[in-house]
């Protein structure tokens, strides 16, 4: 009895080191070509350009070739789920959001992937602040007076997304139910191509950082408050919208990169370590924080664990807010 005990500890520890060895051995070979990055949203938006900055410094640091590929449309769902559907071999990636990779099972009725099951979660990139502007016209310069205009104006105030279920959108949904008021939806595909309609004041507001803040800087759109639970770094004196008065709101955006389900342990290992050396070094730090965004470097175990964290939170509220796309 004590000698098959013995043999089979034996072979368990054999087979585990022979698939050690495999992960090694798809590490060492990895990547074996150039690496598909897909942008499930549209170019100029923070998940773009977070795509591209990552896709260019793991040329410089590793000597790797990463194209970055938008692939918009449906909040990001057409883009996530042609990753989901690749070959696990590390060879295609997601530049994933808290749309693609957490919210969008509650809100569309047919999300044809599971952000849990079809996906290897690889690396935080970033935790994007979300800054609520205003076309300069619009008379109101803060929370209180929005709010106060809004329910004079039933339904006629208008702000710009990225798309369905896009964090513009969760943001401005939940604006409403907490704030009492009627907003009109306009999404985009992206934010960047809902700039010269919200300069031109057919659209009134829109929740962003990173596209915005260069016209915020500029003057040409108005601060009035961020949505993030804290203030941002980028901005330091503008009130957040539960300070501002809409008490216990918060709402954020964060961007990831994501393997399909099965991608050898190994491959996803090494491209964490690269990501985090890269979102961790001075220069790239400071480019985000010129963006509105911070640097938050996990392991693969901690970006797992947050991602699933995102996805239970955000369920209880979208399931209060009864938010249904097709």
């Amino acid at each position: 009895m004590k000698q098959t005990i013995a043999f089979r500890w034996r072979r368990g520890l054999l087979a585990l080191a022979a698939g050690l060895a495999a992960q090694a051995a798809w590490s060492a070979d990895y990547p074996s070509g150039p690496i598909r990055m897909i942008v499930p949203f549209g170019a100029g938006g923070l998940t773009d350009i977070l795509a591209r900055l990552i896709a260019e410094k793991l040329g410089e640091q590793q000597g790797w070739t990463v194209v970055v590929e938008n692939r918009p449309g449906a909040g990001g769902n057409i883009g996530a789920e042609a990753v989901a559907r690749s070959a696990p071999d590390g060879q295609t990636l997601l530049m994933g959001s808290i749309g693609t990779n957490a919210t969008n099972p509650f809100v569309y009725k047919s999300t044809r992937y599971d952000p849990q099951k079809d996906f290897a979660p690889v690396a935080m990139a970033g935790a994007g602040t979300l800054l609520l502007v205003v076309n300069p016209q619009l008379p109101v310069h803060d929370m209180k007076e929005l709010i106060a205009y809004a329910k004079a104006n039933p339904g006629k105030l208008s702000y710009a997304t990225g798309g369905q279920g896009a964090s513009q959108h969760l943001a401005g949904e939940l604006l409403q139910a907490m704030a009492g008021i009627r907003l009109q939806h306009v999404p985009y595909k992206g934010i960047a191509p809902a700039m010269p309609d919200l300069f031109s004041g057919r659209v009134d507001m829109t929740f962003d950082m990173a596209t915005v803040l260069p016209y915020v800087q500029q003057g040409k759109l108005r601060p009035i408050a961020v949505a993030n639970a804290k203030r941002s770094v980028s901005l330091p004196d503008v009130p957040t919208i539960a300070e501002a008065g809409v008490l216990g709101y918060a709402a954020s955006a964060w961007y990831g990169v994501f393997a399909p389900a099965h991608t050898s342990p190994g491959i996803v290992l090494k491209l964490n370590q690269a990501i985090n050396k890269i979102v961790s070094s001075p220069a790239v730090r400071d480019r985000l924080v010129t963006l509105g965004a911070e640097p938050n470097p996990m392991s693969v175990a901690e970006f797992g664990a947050f991602t699933k964290a995102e996805s239970v939170k955000w369920e209880k509220v979208l399931r209060q807010l009864n938010l249904q796309l097709d």
